[in-house]
């Protein structure tokens, strides 16, 4: 598959949602405090990159993204690092929608459909629901809520994932600002890794 291709469904579905620079930490009006409430509603703007194995042969990509979520949909835009536009995401409950510059819309029942049959490996978009908002399900299905204090966790389907840095969320209550995931699978080699950073939120 055309690299161009490759960003353009692997970044959009794990943004669903670069080398991204370590970020400057940022004082917290409460460390000590978990993330807010989970929010349904919610817009966000940042970068991801991501580094794998295709046939073989170490693979990266990278690019910036805006999500906006709302009860039963999500839409994501991605950008090349340019800044030009390069995909739009729809996620509803019923399908994934895909629409390139050129191309005609693909469209599937669920975004984990839609990555496997475009990269030939599942993207965790449905966790990046939860992560965004420092939230996941670990590997005794237990709900995960992360503070600062408590950075780490083991998925339920095999995600290491760490929030690596914060920011100052609504209400003062801390909000993830770089997450970094990984995850082993003979998919794409022996590991692919993940690392998002989310924009300073207004």
């Amino acid at each position: 598959m055309h690299s161009l291709s490759r960003f353009v469904i692997a970044a959009a579905c794990v943004a669903a949602l670069a080398g991204c620079a370590t970020t400057a930490n940022v004082p917290l009006a409460n460390p000590t405090a978990q993330v807010g409430a989970y929010r349904d509603t919610i817009d966000l703007n940042g970068r991801l990159a991501a580094n794998y194995q295709k046939d073989g042969q170490p693979q990266s990509i990278n690019g910036n993204f805006t999500w906006a979520q709302r009860p039963g949909r999500i839409d994501v835009s991605l950008f090349s690092p340019l800044g030009q536009t390069v995909a739009e995401i729809t996620v509803t409950p019923e399908t994934a929608t895909l629409k390139q510059s050129g191309h005609a819309p693909r469209v599937e029942k669920d975004i984990d459909t839609l990555t496997a049959k475009s990269l030939g490996w599942t993207l965790p978009v449905s966790g990046l629901r939860d992560w965004l908002q420092g939230y996941a399900v670990d590997a005794s299905g237990k709900r995960f809520t992360a503070s600062p204090a408590h950075d780490s966790v083991v998925t339920n389907d095999g995600w290491r994932l760490r929030f690596v840095e914060w920011q100052n969320g609504p209400g003062g209550a801390p909000m993830p600002r770089r997450i970094d995931a990984e995850r082993s699978t003979t998919a794409v080699g022996d590991a692919l890794t993940i690392r998002i950073v989310i924009d300073p939120v207004a």
